[in-house]
C-alpha cells in the first residue's frame, strides 16, 4: 500500500485522494508540514482566512516499533506568531494515520455555511458531515459522547470553545491511549482549525494494516533495539523523566538561578520545592495516581503522569513543568491542586498552558489580580472559558494582554510567551528565543541539555561564548528529529550515547530501504530551518524580530546579576550556515 495525501476543501466539502509529489517522498512530521505550508500557503496570507491551510502528518518512523515514535506533526501559518508554525504531540493519531497509510492531511478553504463540521478519516478517505450539537463542548466531554476514549484503533483531534471563538491561543487536542489528553499546544493553531469550522476529526483505523511494511525487517529490528536502549541507559531518559516527570526540572533550573520567578524579576523561587517533580510525584504516589505514563503507545521514558486530587479523583495528566513553572513561581502560586486544577481546565477549554499561564502573570502584572491569587486565577480561566470580554483578551495570549494593559514588561518574541528558563541565565535558551522560526519555543532547540543537564559537553550558561553555535546545532537536529516522529527527548540520548544516532538512522534505512548518512538526516534539519526561515521572511519578519524584549537587556536578574548582553551582530550570525 503506498502513501496517500488526504485533501479536504471546505470551502466546497470536497475530498480528493492524491499520490505523494517525488519531492515530499522522503519528508515526514515537521519537514513535511512546514514543506507544504511553504510551497501552498501565501506567506502574508490571513492566516485565519480562506488561504491558509492546516497540515497534520506523522513522522518518517511512525507507526513503527521505534520507541519513543509516536508523535504527531501540525502545521499553518500562525496566527500568534504571523509566521509559519509547527507542533508536535503525542496521542494515537500519528501511529493510527501512517498505519493507514496517510501521509499528510491537508485542510484548506472555508466553509460558506456558519455552522461546524466534523471529519471522519478512514482508509478510503475522508468524510464530511455537519456538527452543531457538539459546539461548546469541553474536550474531556467530547472524547465522553463520542465514545472513544479506550479505542485502540481510533483518533481523536479536537477543539475547545477556545478554537471554536478563533482565539490566538487556542491549541488542538490529540486523544492518548488512555483517553487523556495532549496537545498540539503553541501557536493558535486550534484558531486556524476553529476559522475552518472544524470542531473534531475522528480517525478510524480498524481497516488499517496491523504493521507497518519494512524494507528490512531484520535490520530494523537490531537498531530499534539499540535505540531502545540507549533511551533506558541515559538518566534522565531512563530515570528521571519517568521518577518525576518534566517537572524533575523545577529544583535544578531553580539552583541555577535560571527560574524565572514573579513575571521574570529573579531567577529563584523561594517555594520552589512546593511545585517540584520530586513534591509532585510524592502526591501522586500517596492518592493513589500514575507517577508514570506515556501518551503514545511505544513510550519506554513515561515521562507523563496521572495526577489525582486529595480524594484520588482523576485531575490531569501530562502535567509539564513549563505549565507549573508558568503558574507557580512565574505567578508565585505555590499549591500543587490549584495548578493541576487550572491545567485541567486549559485542556477542556482548549488552549497553550503555557501561552495562557504566562499570560496569567501578565495579568497580575496588569493589576487585574494579585501576584498568588491562586483562586484569582482560576477565576480568570472562567472567563477565557466563557468567553467574556476580558476572556477574550486573555485568550489572545501575553503579547496582547500586555497591549491591551499598556505594559511593557512581557514576555513574549515574535508575539509568543517566553517559556520557562530566563534567557540571561541560560544564555543559549535566549538564542534559541531569538532565533527560533516558531517564536520563543525552548523546544525548538533546548540548550537547557547543555547549559544545565550538560548532555553533549556543557557550555557554560552564564557566559557568551559558545551559545549561538550550540544553539544551532540544536536546532538543526531537532528539526530532524521532528521529522522522523520521534519525542524530542531522544536528544539527550543522542546527545550522549555514540550509538543512538547512528541506530535512529539505520531505523530511517531499513524502514525505507534507502541509504542515508548522519549527514543526510543533519541537512534535512538545516533544509527545514530555511525553508520555514524563508516563509517567515515573505511574510513580512526580519531580524528585528529575533530580539528579546527590552528588558532583559536592561534589567540583571538575581542571584548571578546576569544580563542579555547579545548584541544584534551576535544574534543574526545564528543563520550563517
Amino acid at each position: 500500500m503506498s502513501d496517500k495525501i488526504f485533501r479536504v476543501n471546505m470551502g466546497d466539502l470536497s475530498v480528493k485522494i492524491e499520490e505523494v509529489p517525488a519531492a515530499w517522498q522522503g519528508l515526514g512530521g515537521r519537514a513535511l508540514t512546514s514543506t507544504i505550508v511553504a510551497a501552498e500557503v501565501p506567506p502574508t496570507c490571513h492566516p485565519l482566512g480562506k488561504h491558509n491551510k492546516l497540515v497534520v502528518a506523522p513522522g518518517l518512523l511512525s507507526g513503527t516499533r521505534a520507541a519513543n515514535s509516536g508523535r504527531l506533526s501540525a502545521g499553518a501559518k500562525s496566527p500568534l506568531t504571523g509566521g509559519i508554525k509547527e507542533c508536535n504531540s503525542g496521542g494515537t493519531a500519528a501511529q493510527l494515520l501512517a498505519r493507514m497509510g496517510i501521509k499528510a492531511l491537508i485542510i484548506e478553504g472555508l466553509p460558506a455555511e456558519a455552522q461546524f463540521y466534523a471529519l471522519t478519516v478512514t482508509t478510503d478517505g475522508v468524510v464530511i458531515k455537519p456538527e452543531n450539537d457538539l459546539v461548546g463542548v469541553g474536550n474531556f466531554d467530547l472524547i465522553e459522547k463520542l465514545q472513544v476514549a479506550d479505542k485502540k484503533d481510533s483518533g481523536l483531534l479536537s477543539i475547545g470553545p477556545a478554537g471554536e471563538r478563533c482565539q490566538l491561543s487556542a491549541n488542538i487536542s490529540v486523544k492518548d491511549p488512555d483517553g487523556k489528553i495532549r496537545s498540539l499546544g503553541r501557536g493558535g493553531l486550534g484558531a486556524v482549525m476553529g476559522s475552518k469550522r472544524i470542531k473534531y476529526i475522528t480517525i478510524d483505523a480498524a481497516d488499517a494494516p496491523r504493521k507497518i511494511a519494512l524494507a528490512d525487517e531484520d535490520k530494523f529490528k537490531g537498531a530499534a533495539k539499540t535505540f531502545a536502549r540507549a533511551l533506558l541507559d541515559h538518566p534522565v531518559c531512563g530515570s528521571a523523566l519517568g521518577a518525576y516527570g518534566t517537572n524533575v526540572l523545577v529544583n535544578i533550573v531553580n539552583e541555577v538561578g535560571g527560574l524565572p520567578t514573579k513575571n521574570f524579576r529573579t531567577g529563584q523561587y523561594d517555594q520552589h520545592d512546593m511545585i517540584s517533580g520530586e513534591k509532585m510525584s510524592e502526591l501522586i504516589e500517596a492518592r493513589g495516581g500514575k507517577v508514570k505514563h506515556g501518551c503514545h503507545a511505544g513510550c519506554v521514558m513515561q515521562c507523563s503522569q496521572v495526577y489525582v486530587d486529595k480524594e484520588g479523583n482523576y485531575v490531569t495528566s501530562g502535567f509539564e513543568y513549563e505549565t507549573i513553572w508558568a503558574m507557580g513561581a512565574h505567578c508565585l502560586i505555590d499549591d500543587l491542586d490549584i495548578l493541576a486544577q487550572a491545567d485541567s481546565i486549559m485542556d477542556d477549554i482548549g488552549i497553550d498552558s503555557i501561552e495562557m499561564a504566562v499570560t496569567m502573570g501578565v495579568a497580575m502584572e496588569a493589576g487585574i489580580i494579585e501576584f498568588g491569587d491562586g483562586q484569582g486565577l482560576l477565576k480568570l480561566l472562567q472567563e477565557v472559558k466563557d468567553g467574556t470580554p476580558l476572556g477574550l483578551i486573555l485568550g489572545s495570549g501575553a503579547g496582547v494582554t500586555g497591549k491591551v494593559y499598556g505594559l511593557t514588561r512581557v514576555p513574549v518574541v515574535k508575539n509568543q510567551a517566553i517559556p520557562a528558563y530566563d534567557p540571561r541565565s541560560v544564555k543559549g535558551i535566549g538564542i534559541t528565543y531569538c532565533t527560533s522560526t516558531m517564536g520563543a519555543d525552548h523546544t525548538a532547540g533546548y540548550s537547557v541539555a547543555t547549559n544545565i543537564l550538560k548532555c553533549g559537553g556543557f557550555v557554560d550558561p552564564l557566559q557568551k561564548e559558545g551559545q549561538v553555535e550550540l544553539s544551532r546545532n540544536l536546532q538543526i537536529a531537532t528539526a530532524a528529529i521532528d521529522s522522523t516522529g520521534l519525542c524530542l527527548f531522544v536528544a539527550f540520548a543522542v546527545l550522549d550515547d555514540e550509538t543512538a544516532l547512528p541506530a535512529m538512522v539505520d531505523m530511517l534505512n531499513a524502514r525505507y530501504g534507502i541509504s542515508l548518512t548522519i549527514d543526510d538526516v543533519m541537512a534535512l534539519g538545516k533544509a527545514v530551518l530555511k525553508t520555514e526561515r524563508a516563509f517567515n521572511q515573505a511574510a513580512g519578519l526580519t531580524s528585528a524580530h529575533d530580539r528579546l524584549p527590552e528588558f532583559f537587556v536592561d534589567e540583571k536578574i538575581p542571584p548571578h546579576d546576569a544580563i542579555w548582553d547579545f548584541s544584534d551582530e551576535e544574534i543574526d550570525e545564528f543563520w550563517n550556515f
